[in-house]
């Protein structure tokens, strides 16, 4: 068994070139896209809860630390100029700005840092691919809420009540899907 590096995407496709790197971008900014759509929003809070962060923690894992990053911020980039591919169909610099931006600021610097664990076979085994995942939301979660108590200005007390309360039991079956389903597609792959 080798000890260099690797991840899900390069063990399926092999030596990847710029044209597939670019439809695996497309695809998972597309998936990403149709995630945020998957919004439930929530009495009370600016934030709703999407599918979003199961998607940043597939593609990440799944891509690698550079892939999965240039995923997350083609997907960023895309948003704010225009395509309306935020949750409830949102766009623009302002859910980057506002509320939200600390949330996606997190997937963004999650979707590395659990693509360079899975690049060091994080994602193979099943208690570490939970770790992985819940370091993931733990990132995303700890942006999230920084930025949106700084930018509505409300007390601690109410950040934690509507950035982060009502997301727990999703976020534990988000973290259940992610990782335990890529140990089982490694499981597939390596043989």
């Amino acid at each position: 068994m080798s000890t260099y590096p690797i991840s899900l995407r390069s063990a399926v496709f092999g030596r990847t070139n710029a044209a597939t790197n670019a439809l695996l971008v497309a695809a998972g900014v597309l998936a990403l896209a149709l995630l945020a759509q998957v919004a439930l929003p929530i009495p009370g809070s600016p934030i709703p809860v999407t599918g979003q962060t199961l998607g940043v923690l597939l593609i990440g894992t799944s891509y690698g630390a550079t892939l999965g990053l240039t995923t997350f911020l083609t997907y960023l980039l895309v948003g704010i100029a225009g395509a309306p591919i935020f949750a409830g169909g949102a766009h623009g610099l302002s859910r980057l700005t506002g509320a939200t931006g600390g949330y996606l600021v997190g997937m963004l610097v999650a979707s590395f840092v659990v693509g360079a664990l899975a690049g060091r076979k994080w994602d193979q085994r099943i208690n570490k691919a939970l770790v992985t995942m819940l370091l993931g939301d733990v990132i995303i979660f700890s942006m999230g809420l920084l930025w949106l108590h700084a930018s509505v200005g409300k007390s601690w007390s109410w950040t934690i009540a509507a950035g982060f309360t009502p997301f727990i039991i999703g976020e534990i079956i988000k973290v259940a899907i992610a990782g335990t389903s890529l140990p089982l597609v490694w499981r597939f792959v390596q043989k």
